[in-house]
């Protein structure tokens, strides 16, 4: 490049970078948007690498939570458990509505819920998220259907199963914990078995 007066000619070198950039660009035009940037090539495509690497980890995670709970739909299935039954809402296998019948010999009896469950990711690490759809007058469900059951909560481990929650749950319908209510009135007419199962009939909506 000519230098004049002891100086770098400033207009050459634009020339000559103008020239590389137009030949990168015609070999590469990701590498020209990085140069145009001034992006680092190699730091560019690990950030590719990780946020690919990322989203396939992302995958399998999904993939290992769906196969579990297609075994469980299946354990469910054949388990000839009374009282009981669960399938995934639509083709969303993460989302699940589940049937509860009240046990033989309860105030419950007769009676059929609805419940929905929805599955996290870290599923069955971290517990599903279930409540009653249907109305559900019990000292351990409060008005908006959620339950206070401990394996739903502080007591989960991946070793319970669709089918686990839902048989607990069908006997917390008839032996409630009435020591942590989240319904009071329920807690307290509870004592009196036949008045509450008046209450309970007479207000059931199916």
């Amino acid at each position: 490049m000519k230098r004049l007066g002891g100086e770098l000619d400033i207009k050459a070198v634009r020339v000559f970078s103008n020239w590389i950039y137009s030949k990168i660009s015609q070999k590469s035009p990701s590498l020209a948007h990085m140069a145009s940037q001034n992006m680092d090539p190699a730091a560019a495509g690990a950030s590719a690498a990780a946020l690919k690497g990322s989203e396939s980890g992302n995958n399998m995670t999904k993939g290992s939570v769906s196969k579990r709970l297609q075994q469980e739909l299946m354990t469910l299935m054949m388990s000839g458990d009374k009282g009981i039954s669960a399938f995934p809402e639509s083709d969303n296998l993460f989302k699940w509505v589940g049937t509860i019948d009240g046990a033989q010999g309860t105030v419950y009896e007769g009676l059929r819920y609805r419940l929905s469950l929805d599955f996290p990711a870290g599923y069955p690490y971290q517990a599903p998220r279930v409540r009653f759809v249907t109305p559900c007058f019990h000292p351990n469900v409060d008005d908006q259907g959620f339950i206070c059951l401990d394996i739903l909560k502080d007591k989960w481990s991946a070793l319970y199963d669709v089918r686990s929650i839902l048989l607990s749950i069908q006997s917390l319908l008839g032996e409630p914990n009435n020591e942590s209510p989240l319904n009071t009135t329920a807690a307290e007419m509870w004592e009196n078995q036949d008045a509450y199962k008046s209450h309970l009939h007479t207000t059931f909506q199916k």
